[in-house]
Parts: structure tokens; sequence; C-alpha cells
């Protein structure tokens, strides 16, 4: 048994196509699949059942999946440590972030990182905050950028606050009251509602913020996208509340203070069991104490 066999099993179960996994791989599809077959003579059970249109794992293969990429994983990580512990940082880095970061200029930490590791891959995610955090958690994802209401911090896991800001009312240019210096929550609580979808942290800011204050609003809009979220209210369809730093300047659009309106805290959030070398380099490029 051998780890490329194990990288080529793992290829097909993620993508589950002999053809995608060989072009992850970087391989002619016979050589892998040939590579395949090898390892499952030698198992002595077959680990896919295939067809020329379909792909599926068998009870042995979902059995043999874990060991495999625990396998795999265990060996890259030796490899990252052997080369941390010469000088030289490889591996993988895999990212998460909000779509709503604005604490951190991310990709002028990835220059600088990436300048300085050149041998490291980085791999960006985009999501919740919840499920970012999730990630982190079983190991998915080394560090992640997180946007939480108020009343929560991130758990299972190490943390920094980055920065907290005050969401401000995103109105068209020609409502009724984008002319104003400010407003509260009450002058919103009529309107019809663009925001993130509902249970997520991004959301729970504004709706934690309206029931604070006795009222209750209409989300007629759903979005995972901030810019869709803009976009929106750019034409009119609704209102929203975002922070200051994802609403472009555009000829459309009114940024108004809330008064009583809902806060948020950006976390940066990472392992705290044994993380990579990778990871530890990057959160030193964020002057980040591991």
């Amino acid at each position: 048994m051998e780890l490329q066999q194990l990288r080529y099993v793992l290829a097909v179960a993620d993508t589950m196509s002999f053809t995608r996994a060989a072009q992850r791989c970087f391989v002619v599809q016979s050589s892998l699949s040939h590579q395949v077959k090898a390892l499952e003579n030698e198992l002595g059970v077959r680990l896919f059942a295939r067809t020329s249109r379909r792909v599926e794992l068998t009870d042995a293969g979902a059995a043999f999946l874990p060991g495999a990429r625990a396998a795999v994983n265990s060996a890259e990580r030796a490899a990252q440590d052997a080369a941390a512990a010469a000088g030289e940082i490889r591996g993988h880095l895999t990212l998460g972030t909000i779509p709503t970061l604005t604490a951190v200029d991310l990709p002028g930490a990835l220059r600088r990182f990436c300048r300085r590791h050149p041998h490291v891959v980085v791999t960006s995610r985009t999501g919740n905050s919840d499920d970012l955090a999730a990630a982190v958690r079983t190991g998915e994802v080394d560090v992640a950028f997180l946007g939480l209401p108020d009343t929560a911090e991130p758990r299972g896991g190490r943390y920094r606050r980055l920065a907290r800001e005050r969401l401000v009312a995103v109105v068209p240019r020609d409502h009724p009251i984008a002319g104003r210096r400010r407003v509260h929550l009450r002058d919103l609580a009529d309107e019809a509602f663009a925001d993130f979808p509902t249970g997520s942290a991004g959301r729970a800011q504004s709706d934690n913020a309206f029931t604070a204050a006795d009222l209750t609003r209409r989300v007629a809009f759903e979005a995972t996208d901030a810019a869709l979220i803009v976009d929106l209210v750019g034409n009119g369809l609704a209102v929203a509340l975002l922070p200051t730093g994802v609403v472009p300047e555009r000829t459309e659009l009114s940024s108004l203070p809330v008064v009583d309106g809902p806060s948020r805290t950006e976390y940066l959030m990472w392992s705290d069991f044994n993380p990579t070398p990778a990871a530890t380099a990057f959160l030193a490029e964020l002057a980040v104490q591991t």
C-alpha cells in the first residue's frame, strides 16, 4: 500500500469521478484507475462501485476512507514538521472568512505571507461565522475570520478580537429618510429588509437589536452575499443594516448611522490543538501569539 494510492482513493471519493480525480491529481486517468484497482486487489475488496457513468463508495470503501485520510494527513504533517524544523514552511493553509470582513486587509496579509513562504498552498473558504467556527473546531479550517453579535464569542478554539463596529442603515438614495443625519430602528421597522439567512451570525446582529428595541421587522430577501444585499437596496427593493466597510460609494445608495442599531465584533479564530506550521506562520504574520 502506497501513499499515492491512498491520495488517489481520496480524490475519487471526494469528486465521485475518476476523470475529475485524475485532473485533481495531475495524472492520466488510466494510471489513476490502475493504481486504485491494484490497491483493491491488495486489500481483497472493492472500494468503489463504478460504471462508465457513475461512481459510488462501497461499504468497504466507506470504512476504509477515514483511516486512509488520517494516514495521508499524518504523512503530510510529518513532512511539514520536518521542513519547519529545517527553517522552511510547507504544506497547506486553509482560511475561512466571512463575506463582510473589514477589520483586516486579507489580500495584503496574504501577499506578505506568500512572499515569505512561497511553498505553502493557500485555500480560502467563504461562509457564515457559525459554520467557519465549527470548521476550525473539526480541523477543516486552520484560521478563520468571524463576525459575531456582541452577545457571542467563538467557542472551541483560541481567538482574538479584531474590531467592533456599529452597522449602518443602507437605503436607496431616493428613500424619504435618505437625507437624515441619523435614524432609529423604529424609523426602519416598517421597511422590507434584505439580510443574511435566518440563524446565521450575520442575521442575529440585526435580529437581536430589533428584539431589544421591542420592534418587529420583515425580511423580504435573504442572501449569503453582501454584494447581492447591496444590489437589492440599490434597486429599491429593500433596506439593509450592514458594516460600513462593505457598503460601496454608489450614487443610488445612502448610508445612515443608526442610534440604537446593532453592532458586531470581528474575531480571528484558530485551533488550539496542534496548529500546523503554516497556520502558526500565518498567525505570526498577523502578529498573533499562539
